[in-house]
C-alpha cells in the first residue's frame, strides 16, 4: 500500500510540474493586442483599455538603462535648458508668432527646436553613427480611444530616438475620479529635470495637446514642478496666433493633474537615455 502511494505521488509530480500558467491576449478598444495577461493573477488597478497601461518609472528605467546618467546626458539637458532661457529672455515678455506650421513658438515646435539645435553634439552610445531625432506626436487615429496629443510616435534607438517613456498616465474609466486623480498626482511626482512632457488636456488655457520641458525635479516640499514652454498662453491678433514664452514657470502638481485627469485624456513623461555620449567620442 505504501509503495502504491509513493508511485502515485511520483506520477502526480511528473504530470503536474511542467504545466504552464494559463495566458491570453488582451484586445484593446482600438483593436491592438496588448501584453499577455496571466488569467490566474489578480488584476492590477489602473489598467486601461486601448493603449497599453503605463509601466512604473522604476520598471522603465531598469530596462536597458545604466545605473548612473552619463555626463553627456547632463550636458545635453543643460544645453536645452540654456537655449530655452535664452529664447525666453530674447522674447522679453512679448508674444511670439505661433500660427504657422514652421513657427518655432508653437508648443511642440518649441521643444523640438531646442532639441534639434543641440543634438549634433551627442549620440546614443550603442548607435554612435546615427544622428539623434525626436519623435513626432502620435497621429490622432493611433491615439484612439484617447484624444490626440498624449504621446509620441514609437521610434527605436536604432533610428536615433534618445528618449524612453519614463512614466505615463491615462484616465481609466474603471476607476473613480478620485482614484484617477491619485494616479495622476503620482505620475507628476515622477518628474525629473530635463523630462519632455506631453499631454492632452482641457484647462484654463484651452483644449488639446501641449508640450513642455521640465527644468527641475519634482519638489516634494512645495508639491510643485518648474518648466519651460511656449504658447500655453497667448492670443490672436488680426487672426494670427501669438504665444507667450515661459521659463521657470511653476505650479503645484494638482494644477497639472486637473488639466489632463479627464476621460479620454492623459500625459507622458519622456526622458533622455542614460547612455548618451558626446559625438566627439564617436569621432563625429
Amino acid at each position: 500500500m505504501r509503495k502504491a502511494l509513493c508511485w502515485l505521488m511520483v506520477l502526480l509530480l511528473l504530470f503536474g510540474a511542467g504545466k504552464p500558467a494559463v495566458r491570453a491576449e488582451t484586445i484593446g478598444a482600438d483593436g491592438s493586442i496588448e501584453e499577455d495577461v496571466d488569467l490566474d493573477a489578480e488584476e492590477e488597478p489602473g489598467e486601461t483599455a486601448g493603449p497599453e497601461a503605463p509601466e512604473s518609472t522604476a520598471a522603465t528605467e531598469a530596462a536597458g538603462q545604466p545605473a548612473q546618467a552619463s555626463a553627456a546626458k547632463e550636458a545635453f539637458i543643460e544645453d536645452i535648458i540654456a537655449l530655452g532661457q535664452k529664447l525666453y529672455e530674447q522674447a522679453d515678455g512679448k508674444l511670439q508668432r505661433a500660427h504657422y506650421a514652421r513657427d518655432i513658438y508653437v508648443c511642440k515646435n518649441f521643444t523640438v527646436y531646442l532639441f534639434r539645435q543641440n543634438r549634433d553634439k551627442y549620440r546614443i552610445g550603442e548607435y554612435p553613427d546615427v544622428q539623434l531625432r525626436i519623435p513626432n506626436n502620435q497621429p490622432a487615429a493611433k491615439c484612439k480611444p484617447y484624444y490626440y496629443g498624449y504621446c509620441w510616435e514609437e521610434i527605436t534607438p536604432e533610428k536615433g530616438n534618445p528618449f524612453y517613456e519614463a512614466a505615463q498616465f491615462l484616465y481609466d474609466t474603471k476607476l473613480s475620479k478620485e482614484e484617477n486623480m491619485e494616479l495622476a498626482l503620482a505620475f507628476m511626482r515622477q518628474v525629473k529635470r530635463g523630462d519632455y512632457f506631453q499631454m492632452t488636456a482641457k484647462y484654463s488655457h484651452g483644449t488639446g495637446a501641449h508640450s513642455a520641458i521640465m527644468i527641475s525635479d519634482y519638489d516634494p516640499e512645495t508639491d510643485t514642478v518648474h518648466w519651460m514652454d511656449s504658447n500655453m498662453a497667448g492670443k490672436r491678433i488680426k487672426g494670427i496666433r501669438y504665444g507667450k514664452v515661459q521659463f521657470d514657470a511653476v505650479k503645484e502638481i494638482q494644477w497639472w493633474a486637473e488639466a489632463f485627469c479627464q476621460k479620454k485624456r492623459g500625459a507622458t513623461l519622456y526622458r533622455l537615455r542614460d547612455d548618451l555620449i558626446f559625438a566627439e567620442e564617436a569621432g563625429k
